[in-house]
Order: C-alpha cells, then structure tokens, then sequence
C-alpha cells in the first residue's frame, strides 16, 4: 500500500512566500582564494568586489603580521590560511610560514634551510608558494622544494639540483611553482654552462612534472632553444590557459613562447624570435599571459612586447603575430607581468614608469598612466572590482581606476630606507594582502 503525505495548505503557502522572498534578493558572489601568484585565473584578475580603496598604515587595515625578512613572493590564500616564502635575514636562513587570515597570528613557522642569497638583487624566497586547498607547495631559489598538509606537517621534500642538476643561472632562481589538474609543474630554463661554479656544459632548460601527494615525478619535458648565454635564463612561471578545448601550458624564456600539452610536456608550438641576432645578456623575467586568443611575449631591456595568435601548431610564422609594440609606444616590460582584466591587457612597463590598458587583438592603448612617486614598479599589477593595485619598490600601493586609468588612492605601507619591495599584490575575501619588507598587510573588513 501506498501511503500519501497530503502537506498543510497553509505550511505550503508560508514555505512559497519565504522562497520567493529569497529569490528577490541578490545573490552573493562567493569568496575567491587566491592559490598561487596569479590568483585564480592565472592572469592576476579576480572576481572579487567590495575590495578597499581608502586604506593606509592605520586605517582599513584587518591586521599586519612581522615579517622576519624580505621576499619578492606574493601571499597565497585559501580560505582562512595565508602562506608565505619567508627570510630570516638576521640568521640567513628561509622559511616557511601560514597565517590566520582572520587575525594574521602565525599558525605554524618551518625553517627550510640555512642560506639567504648568492647575489645582492633577491635572495632565496623569491619564488611564491601555490596550493590546491589540500596542501600547499614551497619553492625557494635554492632548488628547494617542500609540501607541507594546512596542518603544518611536512609531507615531501626535495632538491631539484641534487636530483637534476645544479641551476646554472647568472643571478638567483626565483621561478614560482604551478599547481594544475592534479599535477605541480617545475620550470628550469637555464644556460647550457657552468656560471659561477654551478652547472655544466650541455645542462638542459626543462619543464617538470610531479605528483603533488609524494613528489614523484610524472615526466620530464627537455625544451631545446637556440638562445646564447643569458639569453637561455628565465625566471618566468610555467602558466595555464585554454584555447577553444585544447589547454596548453605556457612557458616564457629562452628567446621565444611556446605552448604544451599539460598532461605529457609534449610541445605543440612555438613561436621566436625577438633576438634574431642571439644578443646574449638578454635573460627574461616576465610570465606569459594569455587572453582573448593572444597570448604575450615581453621581451626584456626596454624591447617590444608581442602578441602571438594562439592555436598554431609547430614552428609558428611571423604571421602568427596579432601585434608588436613599437618605439616609442609605453609598452615593453622587464620584470613585470602583465595582467588580463576586464577583456584587455595591462601592462606595467617598469622601465617606461606607465602602465596602460590594451586591446588584445590590435595592441591599441586605451588609455596610459604615469605611475606616481620616484620608485621602480616591479610587482606585477592585480586588478578586481574595477580597480588596478600596483605596488612599487618603496612600499607604495597605487589603486588606479581600470575605466579611466585615474588614481583613486596613492598610500604609503613601507618604511623609510624601503627599496626593493616587489612582491605582487594578493586578493582573497574581500581583502588585499599587501608584502613589504617589514609587514604583511590585510586591508579590508576583518
């Protein structure tokens, strides 16, 4: 026998009216994190809103966390854990830290190593940390490499030049991990000789991929380049992007751009060169940046950025470029990497003091701003909420209108002598997390 539940009419009618009532109301975007130093997207946008605009040391600020030394990593955040690549600078020696988003008390700290820098222009912690909200991945310029569970307990760890080679790089190693369907990828591009002691003749620029659980690798992808001397360092970020229903990972350096398949390595193109005469101090910094089908090369020390047709397969042609910036145009970019938002690129040029907005299929500026102060700008830009946060070598914030390019705040969160402060802006939850030299910054409503 069937049994028939007849509801009370009334009942029916309340439950109909509460239903509708929450159907009129807005419906509430949901918090973004910000798992590696892109964020979300791999382009430096999110789609976060109701971000701050008015902040300073005191003002609008949720809380701000010691740091024990300086670091050009950006903050990574998942929900409530903040993690960050930290130096000792004192004891010379790197570390890894999580903090409480919601009061920045340190959570758990783990030395790394012992050692700080081989040059005067980074040191070790250069490189951001990613995670996939299970754990989180640390990588330092030392060749590092340390997963740790949100507890704080230490799952793998390895060293990249003891299990591949020693880097062979003029000035420290600061490419930052990827973390993409299930896999982390590694990129080292680096000369084919000895520098500074470390390397060898016929070492290889590679890009690598491990099982982000253990550490084991998954393969091993040799990417050959016909780039001279310093010309064959990178110090870019391997990044995703799909094009149509193929994704490929895209990988910056050694004189050109070139697209892989994320699951094997396997290349399907490339396109080069800016340097057809192979000059050979020409090392790159900037991460490509894909959107609305182009992709961009910025070639280093004040040269044209390119923007290259995605699609193509094998050696692409100089057809295959959408646009080329040409002097004395603003766009050209030595440590920055640009960022896509709102449909279009922008592009901060720290050699050219400017950042500009850019249509991505023609390369036509839609508007260009001086940046503001005396200091170098070589923190890649953010943008959410319509607005553009830009973070100079002195600690100062920048928020910039993304319509008009106007500044709609101009605040100072470095201290005095500050330098060197180029660590990318992170947003997550209604925040900004803001690295200077001294201090970790969560601007915004607690």
């Amino acid at each position: 026998m069937i049994r028939l539940i007849i509801p009370n009419m009334n009942s029916c009618k309340s439950t109909l009216t509460l239903l509708l009532g929450l159907a009129a109301l807005p419906l509430l975007a949901p918090a973004e994190n910000w798992p590696q130093w892109r964020g979300p997207n791999f382009n430096g946008s999110s789609s976060e809103t109701g971000l701050p605009v008015k902040f300073s040391k005191t003002e609008n600020v949720a809380w701000a966390a010691p740091m024990t030394g300086p670091s050009a990593a950006s903050p990574v955040v998942w929900e409530d854990s903040v993690f960050v690549s930290s130096t000792d600078k004192s004891a010379k020696s790197i570390h890894a830290v999580c903090l409480d988003r919601k009061t920045g008390k340190v959570r758990w700290q783990h030395k790394i190593n012992d050692g700080y820098s081989r040059d005067d222009r980074s040191n070790y912690a250069s490189p951001s940390p990613v995670t996939d909200g299970k754990l989180v991945v640390f990588f330092y310029g030392n060749g590092d490499l340390v997963t740790f569970d949100f507890a704080g307990k230490e799952l793998w760890r390895r060293s990249i030049p003891k299990d591949y080679g020693d880097f062979a790089y003029q000035w420290t190693f600061s490419a930052s991990p990827t973390l993409f369907q299930g896999k982390l990828y590694v990129q080292v591009l680096q000369r084919d000789e000895a520098v500074h002691g470390k390397g060898k003749s016929g070492a290889e620029s590679y890009l690598l991929a491990l099982e982000p659980a253990t550490g084991k690798e998954l393969w091993r992808h040799v990417r050959p380049t016909d780039a001279k001397a310093e010309s064959r360092e990178a110090f870019s970020t391997p990044l995703p992007y799909k094009h149509g229903d193929r994704w490929e990972m895209l990988i910056l350096g050694g004189d050109m751009v070139s697209g892989h398949d994320p699951e094997t390595g396997k290349e399907f193109w490339r396109w080069g060169t800016w340097n057809p005469t192979r000059i050979g101090h020409w090392r790159l910094v900037p991460s490509p940046v894909a959107g609305a089908g182009v992709v961009l090369a910025c070639a280093p020390k004040k040269e044209p950025i390119i923007a290259v047709k995605l699609g193509g397969n094998g050696t692409l042609p100089d057809s295959a470029i959408a646009w080329k910036s040409e002097k004395p145009s603003p766009l050209t970019s030595d440590v920055p990497t640009p960022l896509f938002y709102q449909g279009d690129f922008f592009i901060l040029s720290d050699v050219n003091k400017a950042l500009s907005r850019v249509e991505p299929a023609t390369g036509k500026i839609k508007w260009t701003l001086t940046t503001p102060g005396n200091k170098k700008y070589e923190a890649s830009p953010a943008g959410a909420d319509g607005k553009i946060y830009l973070l100079n070598f002195g600690g100062e914030v920048v928020v910039v209108d993304a319509a008009d390019g106007k500044v709609l705040n101009n605040t100072l969160l470095g201290e005095p002598g500050d330098n060197d402060t180029r660590s990318a802006i992170a947003i997550s939850q209604g925040q900004l997390f803001i690295r200077t030299n001294a201090k970790l910054y969560c601007i915004g409503k607690p």
